[in-house]
């Protein structure tokens, strides 16, 4: 949301779906876990009662593909995913490209890239269901592996796909959902990236990748008086933030673990005292994310890495390990958040595609 650079990755956390398309100008969505109303495409406009729904998704990503000059159609489909949803694993992203993939293969003849299909689930997030992501979440499931990000050319960002074997490194990644839902937590989110546009527009710019971090240091004062402390902190993880990027890419590509992890705790560090989205402030007795930092950091520290995941203040946290400490950390964790919390995850080379069946 500020054109900045983001390093990400994609898991092998999936959602399936098997479809079917339909002579009606509908789109029927199944799925066990959640009930979803089919969407009409003759009526493609914006809906005040489906705000924060399902619907929302799939209506806003048809509007923006008649937008773009796509085409779309109706389809049923059984959809079954093991993405946590409301912990910062991005189920939003995978929901939204795999909608797109879907009328992309059905209707378009795969023509729709991974950025361009990035872009539609992110107007149908902002605009439709009205939250105010950045497309980090979206790219990184349209493309899968590991990607560098800059998005500093906001029509067409730099995606450097990053060669890294990480299961050959030894170490292990492992998400722990701390059990705090993101529920209710939109306005957090949506605060971030306004806070951050108002210290831009005091510097003179839009959003902060235009600024620099001595304009910002200059402007302390009137950054202050203007937008507040929390504010001006918040742009100083973002500007700071964004270098991070290229110094944890060239680790990476030059094969230096060691560097990464130690870039991974910095970086941490950063969200929970400046970006402040380990909790959200007004809540002083459930802090899951905060302890399950801390219990990381007493397992890890020296010989791991650990961090508040996707948005923060609820949800989920990361933690890099030796392949060999996979065990003990997750008898810990399970210990104090409950059976099933910790998830080993393996990164996953390809982003939103087409499974063709065999015709046998």
């Amino acid at each position: 949301h500020q054109l900045g650079r983001v390093l990400a990755a994609s898991i092998d956390l999936d959602v399936l779906a098997v479809v079917e398309p339909i002579p009606e100008m509908e789109i029927r969505y199944f799925s066990k876990n959640f009930q979803v109303s089919a969407v009409q495409l003759s009526d493609l406009a914006k809906k005040e009662e489906e705000v924060n729904t399902t619907e929302a998704l799939i209506r806003g990503i048809c509007a923006k593909l008649v937008e773009d000059a796509h085409h779309i159609g109706g389809f049923a489909c059984y959809a079954q995913s093991d993405v946590l949803p409301g912990s910062g694993i991005s189920s939003s992203a995978a929901f939204e490209i795999l909608i797109v993939t879907i009328l992309d293969a059905l209707y378009n003849g795969q023509k729709i890239g991974p950025i361009e299909a990035a872009q539609i689930g992110q107007y149908a997030e902002n605009v439709y269901f009205g939250k105010a992501s950045g497309l980090m979440d979206q790219l990184a499931c349209a493309q899968g592996g590991f990607v560098a990000i800059d998005f500093y050319d906001k029509k067409q960002p730099k995606v450097t796909p990053i060669s890294f074997d990480f299961d050959a490194s030894g170490y292990a990644l492992v998400l722990t959902d701390c059990k705090q839902s993101h529920a209710d937590l939109s306005d957090e989110y949506s605060n971030v990236p306004f806070e951050m546009k108002s210290v831009a527009k005091i510097l003179g710019e839009e959003v902060l990748s235009r600024c620099s971090l001595e304009q910002l240091i200059a402007h302390t004062k009137e950054v202050r008086e203007a937008c507040g402390d929390r504010a001006w902190l918040r742009a100083y993880h973002f500007l700071t933030e964004t270098a991070l990027v290229i110094d944890e890419q060239n680790a990476l590509e030059h094969n230096d673990l060691s560097s990464f992890l130690q870039l991974i705790i910095q970086s941490g560090q950063s969200s929970y005292m400046y970006l402040q989205n380990v909790y959200p402030p007004f809540e002083t007795k459930h802090q899951s994310l905060a302890v399950g930092l801390a219990l990381s950091q007493q397992m890890l520290q020296n010989q791991g890495a650990w961090r508040v995941h996707g948005g923060g203040f609820a949800g989920t946290i990361q933690a890099f390990m030796k392949q060999e400490q996979v065990g003990a950390y997750t008898n810990m964790m399970e210990a104090v958040f409950g059976e099933g919390c910790c998830y080993p995850l393996r990164v996953r080379p390809v982003g939103g595609y087409e499974i063709v069946p065999s015709q046998e």
